[in-house]
């Protein structure tokens, strides 16, 4: 039988148009942890040639949301910050993993890596939610 995470998890992927879109694999899953994949595409690039910083953030915000919502309650972002360590090109195979660093109630945070297939590692996302009373229904 599938965990919880990845019952929800699953209803957020396949109910998620951008993620789709983007091309996102699931790698890995579970409570407060989500291992992502994806290749950047011609169309995520902006005009200087490389991956719009658009992309590496909703690629990591994916995976923070799969990482934070993995508990079976409802959560949604509150505050998130991303740092663009080295330029990102078309082809590129990128790997996003969410790591859960802190979670009470009502607040969690995590940190999210996003690396090449070099393992270069290209940006590193902050993300802070804000866990409801709301449980997902599975």
């Amino acid at each position: 039988e599938k965990s919880t995470a990845t019952k929800v998890i699953d209803k957020m992927y396949f109910n998620d148009a951008l993620s789709l879109w983007l091309g996102i694999e699931r790698i890995e899953e579970s409570q407060g942890y989500c291992k992502l994949k994806m290749k950047v595409r011609e169309e995520m690039t902006n005009g200087f040639g490389i991956a719009h910083g658009g992309i590496s953030f909703s690629f990591a915000d994916s995976a923070l949301a799969f990482a934070c919502n993995s508990y079976g309650k409802h959560a949604v972002s509150i505050e998130c910050s991303i740092k663009h360590l080295k330029s990102i090109h078309v082809d590129d195979e990128l790997i996003a993993v969410a790591k859960e660093q802190s979670r009470s109630r009502h607040l969690g945070v995590y940190e999210i890596t996003v690396v090449n297939h070099h393992s270069i590692l290209v940006a590193l996302f902050s993300g802070m939610v804000y866990i409801m009373d709301k449980e997902w229904e599975i």
